[in-house]
């Protein structure tokens, strides 16, 4: 069944998404298959971030509950968008999160939160009750209490205070990897880190069917 989610990607003239797209591989628009790095190994340590495209997650993937339509799904996100101006992001750098390496921010920023947060509560109505087995995977992960109620309430254990921003670029690492690919991304990401950036839209992907790959439906411009 076909899944939506609401993520940031920084837009296709940011020289970040090309250099992203080809750190895994696919380009998140066409689906086109990129040339990675001449790395050995990436093109496994990089297939499950692949499948979703370069992003942050603001809405988490979800199936349209019965009776919600597409059309209904956007003109929710429009209206979420036409109360929430565009706002910098702060400076990027590779991170080792939990074993996973990733872009994250490297000051807080308040309205990061808020957008996740406005995300998750006002698109909700739109979202179908996840399955059992859905429930299951995520619970495999030995969520903490807080964590647990969130999957609960929202069908997603990581929102609101549990939520943190990041842009996946591997999957969880061995320590013999990471001492591999955490300095080659460092060196790969470097000139494109330092140039200022703004969230200025939000990025609709979709996915046609479980074993598909998410991509780029839509974007919606802020206008707060």
């Amino acid at each position: 069944m076909a899944r939506v989610a609401i993520y940031y990607a920084p837009p296709a003239d940011d020289p970040l998404t090309e250099l992203a797209g080809h750190w895994l591989g696919r380009d998140p628009v066409t689906g086109a298959p990129m040339v990675q790095p001449a790395l050995f190994g990436i093109e496994e340590v990089t297939a499950e971030p692949r499948r979703y495209g370069f992003h942050a997650t603001l809405k988490p993937p979800m199936r349209l509950a019965e009776g919600r339509s597409w059309v209904e799904l956007m003109t929710a996100v429009r209206a979420l968008a036409a109360g929430i101006a565009p706002f910098d992001l702060p400076r990027l750098a590779v991170h080792d999160l939990r074993g996973f390496l990733a872009l994250r921010e490297t000051e807080p920023c308040p309205a990061l939160q808020a957008l996740a947060d406005a995300c998750v509560e006002q698109l909700d109505a739109f979202r179908a009750p996840p399955s059992e087995a859905e429930l299951a995977a995520r619970r495999g992960a030995q969520l903490t209490p807080e964590q647990e109620a969130m999957l609960a309430r929202w069908g997603y254990p990581y929102v609101f205070g549990t939520w943190f921003f990041h842009m996946t670029l591997t999957r969880r690492l061995s320590d013999p990897e990471k001492e591999v690919f955490l300095p080659a991304a460092e060196a790969y990401f470097a000139p494109v880190l330092e140039v200022p950036r703004r969230v200025a839209d939000l990025c609709i992907f979709t996915q046609v069917g479980p074993d598909a790959s998410f991509n780029i439906a839509e974007r919606v411009r802020l206008r707060g």
